[in-house]
């Protein structure tokens, strides 16, 4: 069974805010996927890749995943050996889940992962971020 990861999108605001950052050249490696370099490579490296993905909070919501396709070792310019979670591209929207703030990456099981949003609702306008997460924190969304 999968196991994913979730992590906090810092500094976007939007599912089309991070949507951008990606298209950004820092974002990507060297193939053009969009990556996430992070200290830890996953211990539980094997169950992330037998399908998981990386589920991103954005303003105290869970609203959007990427499949993780595979784990780079980065080197930085400082000789540090870090970890590059390389990403599918675009971003699956999910069922809106409140999500309190944490430092770095979460494991999250299968079973605790919000569901992709179907097809008619992915297609309506987007919830203000500062709605989504009161309706959130009153288990509305």
């Amino acid at each position: 069974m999968a196991l994913h990861l979730i992590k906090l999108s810092v500094g976007t605001g939007s599912i089309a805010g991070l949507t951008k950052w990606q298209r950004n050249a820092r974002a990507k490696g060297p193939d053009g996927n969009p990556r996430h370099v992070t200290r830890v490579r996953p211990v539980r490296a094997d169950q992330v890749l037998d399908g998981g993905s990386i589920f991103w909070v954005i303003k105290g919501v869970v609203l959007c995943r990427q499949p993780v396709l595979r784990l780079d070792e980065v080197r930085g310019k400082d000789g540090i050996l870090r970890c590059g979670i390389v990403l599918k591209p675009g971003l699956v929207p999910v069922v809106p889940t409140a999500k309190r703030a944490f430092q770095g990456w979460r494991y999250l099981s299968a079973a605790d992962a919000p569901a992709d949003l179907d097809a008619d609702r992915a297609a309506e306008a987007p919830i203000p971020a500062k709605l989504q997460v009161a309706l959130a924190e009153i288990g509305v969304l």
